[in-house]
């Protein structure tokens, strides 16, 4: 009998002790994880197809993590419908710090106003802010052909033209598109949206005069406006590009109107706090060198560096604040 009891004692320890480590071994892994990180590749997932603002930041910035971290770092771009393919790939990756999102304005905040619940995912809930990137200039830009030199000669011509003048965008929602419909709403006209799955196609069909107008950034932009195959017509932020210095602010025309784009990377939000802080200071470190910001300005964008918890805030107050001209403007998903 007191064999039989002594047996069954073992047997309720050994579920117990089961029992316990099945508790334990995940908190002790995380510690681990994040001792050893990063010992493979990481990636960039870009929601957009090469050659875009986007995809060119966020190679700026690969090899540079790459060295930082002591691995490989590739840009791995998944275009489609409107960035959401992309970015629900990194909703639903493993949250182990090698896979990370390089997001913008549209996909990061614009598409919560836009999709709402139909989204596959939730940004707020999915995702870890890592840090906002760069600020992105913004240009209005219209085919050489078209006869207007400024703001105020397009909205003449768009009221003379109504719906006969078409612009491109990255897809519905994204900066491009919110760009040109606020300026539709604020001059008081109606120009066709021409929705792409990326700044970049969208632009060569531009070059190409199959469109007439572009709203983009000067990252991607400036070396066809200096080449003269575009022609700005505004600079869209707070003032004038020391790059376009002749090329006079949207807001010289259109007072209050004012946009820039921003990027910035997410990771899943499951992600272990030690990776995150980690993959934030190296990331601040690379943005706030003398050398990556003075190849940001040249090409028409301004390093910021935040912390995840001022990305977390910006995020926030920019989904607001598109949401509403999304309402406003009544914005459809394409």
């Amino acid at each position: 009998m007191h064999s039989i009891q002594s047996k069954k004692n073992r047997q309720v320890c050994h579920r117990a002790t089961i029992l316990l480590m099945g508790f334990l071994l995940p908190l002790s892994f995380c510690p681990l994880q994040a001792q050893n990180y990063p010992s493979k590749p990481i990636r960039i997932v870009v929601a957009f197809p090469p050659g875009g603002g986007t995809d060119i930041v966020a190679r700026m910035i690969a090899p540079r993590l790459g060295e930082a971290l002591g691995t490989t770092v590739v840009v791995d771009n998944k275009a489609g419908a409107n960035g959401i393919v992309g970015t629900e790939i990194v909703a639903k990756s493993p949250a182990d710090g090698y896979t990370l999102f390089m997001g913008t304005l549209g996909n990061l905040s614009a598409n919560t106003g836009l999709y709402g619940s139909k989204l596959p995912f939730n940004i707020e809930k999915d995702f870890a802010p890592l840090t906002q990137v760069v600020d992105a200039w913004f240009l209005q830009m219209t085919h050489p052909a078209l006869p207007v030199k400024n703001p105020r000669e397009l909205i003449a011509l768009a009221k003379s033209k109504p719906n006969g003048l078409y612009f491109y965008s990255s897809g519905s929602g994204g900066a491009p598109h919110l760009a040109a419909e606020m300026f539709n709403k604020m001059a008081g006209i109606q120009t066709v949206h021409v929705p792409y799955k990326g700044s970049a196609p969208g632009q060569i069909d531009l070059i190409a005069g199959e469109v007439q107008l572009g709203y983009d950034s000067v990252v991607q932009s400036l070396p066809f406006v200096q080449s003269k195959k575009l022609r700005a017509l505004s600079v869209l932020g707070t003032k004038r590009s020391s790059l376009l210095p002749e090329v006079p602010t949207m807001n010289e025309f259109l007072p209050g109107y004012f946009l820039t784009n921003w990027f910035g990377l997410v990771a899943p939000a499951a992600t272990p706090a030690e990776i995150r802080n980690r993959l934030n200071a190296e990331l601040v470190k690379i943005l706030r060198s003398a050398e990556l910001k003075d190849r940001f300005l040249a090409l028409g964008a301004e390093p910021v560096g935040s912390t995840q918890e001022e990305f977390g805030r910006f995020m926030k107050s920019e989904t607001a604040k598109w949401s509403q001209l999304i309402r406003e403007a009544k914005i459809k998903a394409d």
